[in-house]
């Protein structure tokens, strides 16, 4: 039940600061520029905005969506609530992977892919990692230009490998890491085994490692130790 009223808070605080009505209208453009593609371009450039925007929304708004907790006691006020680090990062990453997803197969349906389920599994599993390195890193900071300026290192790890893969042949070792795999999922090819296993096992750390970091940053901002 705290689960479901944690994932029912976030889904209204987006709404309330125009996360939704941002991305409808970022959608309806992404899609209007796809369609004005050549046919030959399409997919690869889907995947391209697909993987750089709704795939790693977490990473760009998770700053802003923790400071404005931060500013309104949400986090103070969470150290004094049964509510677990858990649970807490947990909805975060459902209510934006959930929004990244449907984009997402807009812009397949866009594009013309005949892999849309695979672009929505490559994009869950980019927009979990993007959003708990988000997550990491927003615990840590106190003003936006902080946030963009500590997210610039992830992206261009996560960002260059994964775009570069597309356009050029990499040596097949690229193929197990992470991002590399998750954009073969967005770009309907069939991922390597051990890089989908290396994936998992990546999300498994960078939730363990978000849960006590926000464990931690209850603790300062209630002034408790629990």
């Amino acid at each position: 039940m705290r689960m479901k009223n944690l994932f029912i808070w976030d889904v209204k605080f987006q709404a309330r600061y125009g996360f939704y009505l941002l991305y409808t209208f970022l959608t309806i453009l992404y899609a209007a520029f796809i369609l004005a593609l050549p046919i030959s371009w399409k997919e690869r450039a889907a995947a391209i905005l697909i993987y750089s925007d709704p795939a790693a929304m977490g990473l760009f708004f998770m700053g802003a969506i923790v400071l404005l907790e931060k500013s309104q006691r949400v986090t103070a006020f969470m150290s004094i609530t049964p509510v677990s680090a858990r649970e807490y990062v947990a909805s975060k990453v459902f209510s934006l992977c959930a929004i990244s997803v449907v984009v997402a197969v807009i812009m397949a349906a866009a594009s013309g892919s005949r892999s849309v389920i695979s672009v929505a599994m490559g994009t869950l599993l980019a927009s979990t990692v993007y959003t708990l390195c988000g997550i990491i890193v927003a615990t840590k900071i106190v003003s936006l230009n902080q946030f963009i300026l500590a997210t610039v290192p992830v992206e261009i790890v996560g960002f260059v490998p994964a775009v570069l893969g597309l356009f050029l042949d990499l040596h097949p070792g690229f193929r197990l890491y992470p991002p590399v795999a998750c954009m073969e999922l967005v770009a309907g090819k069939e991922p390597s085994a051990v890089g989908m296993l290396l994936t998992i096992l990546t999300i498994i750390l960078l939730f363990w490692t978000a849960c006590r970091l926000v464990r931690k940053m209850w603790q300062e901002q209630g002034g408790v130790k629990l």
